[in-house]
């Protein structure tokens, strides 16, 4: 169990360390925000765009792993809106940004340093066929939910939802990590070496990713905090560090994954909720509160919780 903590550690310290360069002035907030914009769109696109380039996935299906880490999103996101409408009597747009919160897990900027330490390339491989998926599918669900939300709670005049889904899409076309990824499948398909002075440069950005993406969340994490109404955030952190990663691993085991697929979905499913959450509650100007608090609260406490699950798949 030492050994274990001794390996997720680094990846928090190294969260800690950026919110302390902000909270003690040593570094001005905008440039963990700079830092952030390189790490999105230059560093992490960079990173999948090797390792989906070098992958051997000959005879693996995506499909598996789809549908194994999205059911689990799917039980915990209606656990989550369920509990903080029916037990706190919050609106339908605040129970889409409880399931936010429960269920958008934070794949890119701890996730996939997590993976990359913890469980080797192999398990980069298979996140990285998540992530072909996990953005678009998490995004749109958000968008649209919420879009329905805000007509039954009578807020701001809903968007028609084609224009909705036509919104979403011009976004993901032109997100970065979508490009890194399909760029990433072109080279691999084209059977070329990623060797030389590209495979140098390409190696030399993608192994500051990590490490960058942890620093710059942790400088992000001042704008944060704990706000007013407390319990729904404990109930959503709750679910998105025990429930969506219990889930994810029994329909792993259900649809018979190998351990080590299983550990990286599991191990990236286990990790703090999102800044997502965030930025949907601010798009649509309501439960900021709960977002914040449930990526603070989930951040903070976890070094333990992914500790355990990374113990419990040994």
């Amino acid at each position: 169990m030492i050994a274990i903590a001794l390996d997720v550690l680094p990846i928090f310290l190294l969260i800690l360390i950026g919110y302390l360069l902000v909270r003690f002035g040593v570094m001005k907030a905008d440039v963990g925000n700079g830092l952030s914009d390189f790490v999105f769109t230059v560093a992490m696109p960079t990173l999948l765009f090797k390792t989906v380039a070098v992958a051997h996935v000959e005879g693996s299906s995506p499909w598996t792993i789809w549908v194994a880490y999205f059911s689990g999103v799917a039980v915990t996101w209606t656990a989550g809106h369920l509990a903080v409408t029916r037990l706190f009597g919050r609106d339908a747009r605040i129970g889409v940004l409880a399931g936010v919160s429960s269920a958008f897990a934070n794949n890119l900027f701890i996730g996939l340093p997590l993976v990359q330490r913890i469980v080797g390339d192999d398990g980069v491989v298979a996140l990285s066929i998540l992530l072909c998926a996990h953005l678009p599918v998490m995004m749109i669900a958000g968008t649209v939910l919420m879009e329905q939300a805000e007509r039954q709670t009578g807020g701001r005049a809903p968007q028609p939802m084609t224009a909705v889904l036509r919104q979403v899409g011009r976004n993901l076309v032109r997100n970065p990590l979508v490009v890194g990824l399909v760029l990433g499948s072109l080279w691999r398909m084209s059977d070329l070496p990623l060797t030389g002075v590209i495979g140098t440069v390409v190696n030399d950005i993608g192994d500051i990713a990590g490490s960058a993406a942890l620093i710059s969340l942790g400088m992000a994490l001042m704008k944060y905090g704990i706000s007013d109404g407390i319990r729904p955030a404990l109930v959503t952190s709750a679910f998105k560090l025990f429930l969506l990663p219990a889930s994810v691993y029994t329909a792993s085991r259900l649809l018979g994954l190998d351990a080590t697929w299983t550990a990286a979905l599991v191990l990236t499913s286990s990790v703090p909720t999102g800044i997502n959450a965030w930025l949907i509650a601010n798009r649509f100007g309501v439960g900021h509160g709960l977002a914040s608090s449930s990526i603070t609260i989930t951040t903070a406490v976890g070094v333990v919780t992914t500790t355990f699950w990374a113990w419990l798949l040994g």
